[in-house]
């Protein structure tokens, strides 16, 4: 991905110098099941993190598992990224006569506080609607590596540009809606989180189209996108954490059910194309 040299986005707050939180309890998840929980609880808002060990989250602790030169890398990439994303996004709204308020980076160390709850490494990258912030420790790219098996500047690029697909959602009006419809009817809650989850999918798939379109992904960059797309799959998380699937507790979607969703924005171009609610 030829991201190097590029313009950076300034919405960026950095809080890796401030530290990580001591969070307290009793006995924890770790592995992929921690991880399963804290994405959950990140997307409700509700603070689990207390639950979790990130000692077992494969080195999301801080960051202090990569070195220098790889969170230079990192931050690098992730800010140019961003920039990307308001530059898409930008133009969609200007289309329709809006303006696109761009969401602010927070890059953090182990955990951090938000509206939203504790932020913690082992959720990865996250959306916090009640602050519009995306939330990010650095370190979450080995567990992508090492974990998920989802490595490389464009993988990592996919899941950026999904959270802030999240944060297009909320600004459309459709994140606050489906939150409401999910309280009116909890028995739907599930459905209805899988269906944001994939929209969101579809619109990183916008960016995608974007960078395509710009000339900006190299050979092997789309494969690492629809690797990291299948590997959040719930299917495969749960797969691999406890040995079979429940698929009345998904909240993501299907390894084939985000890698189409992906796919169908990377095509279009067209963020009309990601109605999910509509099928």
């Amino acid at each position: 991905m030829r991201w190097q040299g590029r313009e950076r986005s300034t919405n960026i707050e950095d809080r890796r110098g401030s530290g990580s939180s001591g969070l307290g309890g009793g006995k924890k998840m770790g592995g992929i099941l921690g991880f399963i929980v804290l994405l959950i609880g990140s997307y409700y808002g509700v603070d689990l993190s207390g639950l979790v060990d990130s000692s077992g989250m494969g080195g999301t602790s801080g960051g202090s598992s990569l070195s220098q030169q790889e969170e230079e890398h990192l931050e690098g990439l992730s800010a140019v990224v961003l920039k990307d994303t308001e530059n898409t996004w930008q133009s969609y709204f200007a289309s329709s006569g809006q303006h696109y308020q761009a969401p602010t980076m927070v890059l953090y160390p182990g955990a951090t506080p938000t509206a939203c709850g504790t932020g913690q490494a082992a959720m990865g990258p996250f959306y916090c609607p009640n602050d519009r912030k995306v939330y990010l420790d650095l370190s979450f790219y080995n567990d992508m590596k090492n974990q998920l098996g989802a490595a490389g500047d464009t993988a990592f690029a996919y899941v950026i540009a999904h959270e802030v697909g999240h944060h297009v959602q909320n600004l459309l009006g459709i994140l606050p809606k489906v939150t409401a419809a999910q309280q009116a009817k909890s028995s739907q809650a599930n459905a209805l989180s899988v269906k944001l989850e994939l929209q969101a999918d579809c619109f990183a798939g916008i960016w995608g189209y974007q960078a395509a379109k710009n000339n900006l992904l190299e050979t092997g960059d789309l494969e690492e996108a629809f690797n990291a797309a299948e590997a959040v799959g719930d299917d495969r998380l749960q797969k691999r954490s406890q040995g079979y699937v429940v698929p009345d507790s998904f909240t993501h979607g299907t390894s084939a059910q985000r890698l189409a969703w992906f796919k169908r924005g990377l095509q279009s171009g067209d963020p009309k194309q990601c109605n999910t609610f509509a099928e």
